[in-house]
């Protein structure tokens, strides 16, 4: 893994943000992207003004990319179009307006707990795993 690499920031205790985690682990050979938890001091330490890991705050996925951080249906996007392949093909949703994506993505990640559950703690990584995760 190179310095400077993407880092994912997700909701540790979320189902779905755990499913998304292995997704992109399993996607990504090269192993581009770290991840933090939103709960850790490091996801805290990472975490922009003005984006809150508070469960009623949409904000369920940050990614930190070149010093900027993308939020919403941007940073799913941008991580799709990372992942190469078919996968970036669907970045094409890019094309619709950002209030309709962005109202999509705040639709899932309000309703997120209510489908596919939540953890009670945060979810720790395998030991061959660990160096990804901050």
């Amino acid at each position: 893994m190179q310095a400077g690499s993407p880092v994912i920031l997700f909701d540790g205790v979320c189902n779905l943000c755990h499913g998304l985690v292995q997704f992109i682990i399993q996607r990504d050979p090269h192993a581009r992207f770290r991840f933090a938890s939103l709960q850790s001091a490091e996801g805290q330490r990472l975490m922009p003004g003005g984006v809150n890991p508070d469960p009623d705050n949409p904000d369920s996925v940050v990614l930190i990319e070149d010093g900027r951080a993308y939020t919403h249906s941007t940073a799913i996007l941008r991580i799709l179009r990372r992942l190469g392949g078919g996968w970036a093909l669907l970045a094409v949703a890019g094309l619709l307006p950002r209030s309709l994506r962005d109202a999509a993505y705040r639709f899932v990640a309000r309703n997120r707990y209510r489908w596919f559950g939540k953890q009670t703690e945060c979810w720790l990584p395998t030991p061959e795993l660990k160096a990804r995760f901050l």
